[in-house]
């Protein structure tokens, strides 16, 4: 008996079903005590091993999607934050804005939660299986640069447009350059009415002229923006001065 259990451990290796391996030895000792059917015990022990695997792959893509942190909208202080109308947040985890290709972009100054709720989608989003990515403005802007200057630039796009969900953190916080703005223009356009991106911004839309030192870019960027968009306005304080208070 202890050989055969032995061959069951090594084929349960051997078909890499490495969570049904750990699981069964004291799942065989529940099964008989309660004298489990052949059919159910393995129902049971399979659901085990497809739930254990489905997590895994949820946090590889979450891994992959590289978010600075872990948040959720279920934990965000919304007592602290009136300005944004609760339900209409919490409607974001049912990812009816990927079906309808909308953008959603976040506005306030810093510290009012922007970022916060923008992983927390983009983390419900990874759940729902939509290959997601995290990357701020800033590092943004200088791989698409490097690209630029090494003549690559065009692969580099296209890789960024297939991204089912972009969330693009803190435009706004550093000046950007002419080619800059050409280059985020591109993706913009690339992604319009195909995928959705999510943005948060310390910057009026309407001073996004000054933002991209060209009117006529950030004209142009807008309307591929804004066309299909959810526009978040915060106007509550920063979390981090109630935690230092």
């Amino acid at each position: 008996m202890s050989s055969d259990y032995q061959k069951l451990l090594n084929n349960l290796d051997a078909l890499n079903l490495k969570h049904m391996r750990e699981y069964i030895p004291n799942y065989i000792e529940a099964a008989n005590r309660e004298e489990l059917s052949l059919t159910t015990s393995l129902l049971e022990l399979t659901n085990q091993e497809l739930a254990f695997q489905k997590n895994q792959t949820v946090e590889r893509v979450i891994q992959r999607a590289r978010f600075p942190k872990r948040s959720s909208l279920e934990d965000f202080d919304f007592d602290f934050q009136p300005s944004l109308n609760k339900k209409e947040i919490l409607d974001l985890k049912h990812m009816g804005f990927m079906e309808k290709k909308e953008n959603l972009v976040f506005i306030g100054n810093p510290g009012v939660g922007k970022t916060h709720l923008v992983i927390a989608v983009g983390i419900e989003a990874c759940h729902q299986g939509y290959r997601t990515l995290f990357i701020s403005c800033h590092e943004l802007l200088l791989r698409l640069r490097s690209a630029f200057e090494k003549g690559t630039v065009d692969r580099v796009l296209r890789r960024y447009a297939r991204y089912d969900l972009l969330i693009i953190d803190e435009i706004g916080y550093l000046p950007i350059q002419k080619v800059e703005a050409n280059l985020f223009f591109q993706l913009m356009t690339m992604r319009y009415e195909k995928k959705p991106t999510l943005i948060t911004t310390n910057i009026i839309l309407s001073r996004w002229g000054e933002l991209f030192q060209n009117t006529e870019i950030a004209a142009a960027i807008l309307d591929r923006l804004v066309h299909h968009v959810k526009v978040f306005k915060m106007t509550g304080k920063s979390y981090r001065m109630k935690e230092k208070t």
